[in-house]
């Protein structure tokens, strides 16, 4: 295979795209990252909540998974095309609440319509056609993105052959409900939040404590303790010190609507919703489907993802010990990469020796 290597940043425009609720938006936009071959099989990367479709980046300005991507790497973009798209709802440089509706020539700001993860998958998909992409190699993500990689394989099963699902569970449970609400009603309940109507690039308190909220569901225990140990630094603790830093540095580059818009499409997320349940999915799940859990995950039980997976004719699982929880997804790729890389290299018959089943 000819190896024509290219990075691009770019964005591309969907004329219409018609949402589960029924609503149709006209002149949907989606950022979007490629890089790698030109000439290789396309893998395409979803991202997690207030992520970017910089997945690779630059040396100067690296992305979020650069250590699981690049040339040689365990995603090997001399061999793959990797694609990411900013996702529908967001607030970087994609369709969302701070886009102009082009019927009213205003922000959409709160008017934005509520979306799913099968809304974000198909204006992938639409975006993807766009590009004169046909086929797709192996979808992957964690968290959000991960929730929209099991959709890939229910909606458009023959458009792909792998699914790489990290992070994530067939349906958002009870449990993970809760602490988006929670989430929710910090930033609705915000008196400068004045219902989704504040000026453009405002910093809301209630956004702050959401992501603080998220924070914690994010890492275990064990990382909290064995990092700050009860430390105080000018009468606040520093895990106190850290979850302020954490809250501002979100409020300053993310939009409070769009961060609403996309805690509720994952409050959509049922894999079984509409198709006869979680069991009958799993059942009939056409692609090959490599699930990863994380010791510690606090909302998306590793328990839930394994069963769903080994019930699917093509699914295997693996359980990765860790004590960043969550967000094992982001780091220590040594433990894990190795995954991704086998099962795209289809070595049928070798023991993949990182993770346990």
């Amino acid at each position: 295979m000819e190896n024509s290597y290219s990075y691009e940043v770019s964005s591309i425009t969907i004329p219409s795209l018609t949402l589960e609720s029924g609503t149709t938006l006209h002149n949907v936009n989606l950022a979007y990252e490629r890089t790698g071959n030109k000439e290789g099989p396309v893998i395409l990367v979803c991202h997690a909540l207030t992520g970017t479709h910089i997945v690779k980046g630059t040396s100067e300005d690296r992305g979020w998974w650069d250590g699981l991507i690049g040339p040689g790497s365990y995603i090997d973009t001399d061999l793959y095309n990797v694609i990411a798209f900013n996702v529908l709802g967001g607030c970087e440089g994609s369709t969302g609440p701070t886009s102009t509706n082009p019927e009213t020539g205003e922000r959409y700001g709160p008017d934005f319509p509520h979306i799913s993860i099968r809304d974000m998958v198909h204006a992938q998909y639409e975006a993807l056609q766009q590009l004169s992409v046909y086929h797709i190699e192996a979808v992957i993500g964690g968290s959000l993105g991960g929730m929209q990689a099991l959709e890939w394989g229910a909606l458009y099963p023959s458009y792909i052959n792998k699914v790489f699902a990290l992070a994530v569970s067939p349906a958002l449970n009870d449990y993970g409900l809760a602490f988006n609400h929670i989430g929710i009603t910090a930033i609705e309940g915000d008196p400068d939040f004045q219902r989704g109507h504040y000026p453009h690039g405002a910093i809301l308190k209630g956004l702050e404590i959401a992501r603080m909220v998220g924070m914690v569901t994010y890492r275990t225990q064990e990382l909290f303790d064995r990092r700050f140990q009860r430390e105080r630094t000018n009468e606040q603790y520093n895990v106190e010190s850290y979850l302020d830093y954490q809250g501002k540095k979100l409020g300053k580059r993310f939009d409070p609507n769009s961060y609403l818009t996309l805690l509720k499409a994952m409050n959509t997320h049922d894999i079984g919703r509409g198709r006869g349940g979680t069991e009958a999915v799993a059942d009939s799940y056409p692609c090959e489907l490599v699930s990863i859990s994380y010791e510690g995950d606090l909302i998306y039980s590793p328990q839930y993802l394994k069963e769903f997976t080994l019930q699917a004719p093509k699914g295997e699982h693996y359980f990765i010990p860790t004590a960043f929880g969550h967000d094992g997804f982001l780091v220590e790729f040594e433990k894990w990469g190795g995954i991704i890389s086998s099962h795209l290299k289809n070595r049928q018959g070798q023991k993949i020796v990182t993770g346990m089943k």
